[in-house]
């Protein structure tokens, strides 16, 4: 058990089936903790407050430290670390920790002091009791990001490692400090129980990753080596990606923003739908990139641009053939999954649809989406932060033009619509300069693969959608189980018949997928075989 936690990942596959897997669980809690609170508080005021607090301290945590740390920390450490320079590697993450904390307790102190003014600038259509709580919930909501600026730090060192299963761990302690706080926190604290609930879950995250750091070597030492060819390249690198992080925070914070002037409940109904679909791009999409992020900076150090492109096109095509299903389960049982995950207590039918047709603009966009995770860091590994900036600054305008024009018509519906197509814009703008590049993304592989995916996705949803409606005449939609178990069955008889159509097409993805899998189960056997001869 203590070699499989702290193992280190010998393939993108296998990395991203244990960061997809974490995720996974991550997620299933996420979905808890959101049921949970829509059925003690409702798509009501409350809500509204809690996450409309959040988008500030958010981007405040975005801009500066993932702004500083996803483009540029990773391949700057490993360059120091496997390049027989431990020391230096350790100090450069020290002096990384220092000036982003101090950073961060600068801007926190700030904005607590200006967080009545700045309530009032984000959320324009609350009254001026929901814009004071809003302030009161943003101030709690800082010191989480301070312990969460920290987490990133030592995040990265273990995805420098290659070492996935602590680092995606942490995140479910994070729920679990939320759902702490909106089950035991709000009965002393009242509302503001939740914003403690956050800052909880962000000690435990910031806890765990530590731990597992020193293990691997770390230890704090109070050095401030800001001079250095590292951290010179670092703040190169970060500039452009600060920028990018305020271009693509920028969409979301403005769709909150319309939000609030449409009919109470908007915020929370869109937040829900944003949170749900982020299951499968949380648990395919960000994985797969993580998990390819390191192999796409090694290829680039040694100059093997041939290899770069296989690992590029191998992650994008792993990514669709299993985004795919999942795209089509969520179009066709959204409701379903909507109303298991959020709809109970308060949380009426009327925005059980309301989230469910604001999800399905965004499942129609799964692939693009995860594409835009996979190919920023194929930029960040060529050391190109700048044109990712540019490809999000266009795909933000798009969106926020598109959620003017779009939410007067179709209301939270609309914002929906609008970050798709940003989402479209992004992944395209991004695709065709890398292939400028690189000459070439191996896009005949691609399609080839594509073609099967499609047809098996066909013949999925064919089933999924059949099976949904004969499955009504026996489970009436009146209960949460029956709900449930009709969504069960017809979603994974369909994902059933999406794999078996695979197989039996001979994809590639398919059988490389199995067989990563076998092989991690088959290193467990061995290892617990020796362990248990030893």
């Amino acid at each position: 058990m203590f070699r499989f936690l702290h193992a280190e990942s010998k393939t993108i596959i296998g990395a991203a089936a244990i960061v997809g897997a974490l995720s996974f669980v991550s997620r299933f809690v996420g979905f808890i903790r959101d049921r949970l609170l829509a059925g003690a508080f409702g798509a009501g005021d409350t809500l509204d407050v809690y996450y409309a607090a959040f988008k500030v301290p958010d981007l405040m945590f975005n801009l500066i430290v993932v702004g500083a740390i996803s483009s540029s920390f990773i391949p700057l450490f490993s360059e120091l670390y496997f390049g027989d320079r431990k020391e230096y590697a350790w100090k450069f993450t020290n002096t990384v920790l220092h000036i982003l904390g101090l950073i961060m307790i600068v801007i926190s102190v700030i904005l607590f002091i200006f967080s009545a003014p700045i309530s009032s600038l984000i959320a324009p259509g609350f009254d001026e009791v929901k814009r004071e709580a809003v302030s009161q919930f943003m101030r709690v909501m800082l010191l989480a990001q301070i312990l969460l600026s920290f987490s990133m730090v030592f995040g990265s060192v273990l995805q420098s490692f290659k070492q996935f299963f602590l680092y995606s761990l942490a995140p479910i302690f994070y729920n679990v400090g939320i759902i702490f706080g909106a089950l035991f926190l709000t009965k002393f604290f009242g509302p503001i129980g939740l914003a403690w609930g956050v800052v909880l879950g962000a000690f435990l995250h910031v806890l765990s990753q530590w731990l597992e750091c020193r293990r691997s070597g770390y230890r704090h030492k109070f050095v401030f080596s800001k001079n250095t060819k590292e951290m010179k390249e670092m703040i190169r690198m970060t500039s452009p990606r600060m920028i990018g992080i305020v271009v693509n925070q920028l969409l979301f914070f403005v769709l909150m923003i319309i939000a609030t002037t449409l009919p109470t409940g908007s915020v929370t109904v869109f937040q829900f739908a944003y949170n749900i679909q982020f299951f499968p791009i949380g648990i395919i999409g960000v994985s797969f990139a993580i998990a390819a992020f390191p192999l796409f900076s090694e290829h680039i150090q040694r100059e093997d641009i041939k290899s770069f492109r296989e690992s590029f096109s191998s992650t994008i095509r792993q990514t669709l053939f299993l985004l795919i299903p999942f795209m089509i389960l969520f179009l066709i049982l959204r409701s379903q999954i909507v109303r298991v995950v959020v709809g109970a207590g308060a949380f009426d039918w009327t925005a059980t649809i309301l989230t469910a047709d604001t999800l399905a603009f965004f499942a129609l966009t799964f692939i693009p989406q995860a594409f835009v995770f996979i190919l920023a860091r194929a930029f960040f590994a060529l050391h190109d932060s700048v044109t990712p900036l540019t490809a999000g600054l266009v795909g933000t305008l798009v969106g926020i033009i598109s959620a003017y024009l779009f939410s007067p018509s179709f209301g939270v519906v609309g914002l929906g619509m609008a970050y798709s197509l940003s989402a479209i814009v992004n992944a395209v703008l991004l695709w065709v300069p890398l292939r400028q590049k690189i000459q070439s993304l191996d896009e005949s592989v691609i399609l080839q693969s594509l073609i099967k995916f499609s047809v098996s996705g066909l013949a999925c949803a064919v089933v999924m959608q059949g099976l949904k409606h004969v499955l009504v005449l026996f489970l009436p939609l009146h209960t949460f189980f029956n709900v449930f178990f009709q969504g069960l069955i017809a979603g994974g008889v369909g994902l059933l018949v999406y794999f078996f159509i695979a197989w039996l097409l001979k994809a590639e993805e398919m059988r490389a997928f199995v067989g990563s899998m076998q092989r991690r189960i088959l290193r467990k056997a061995q290892v617990d075989a020796t362990q248990t001869l030893g």
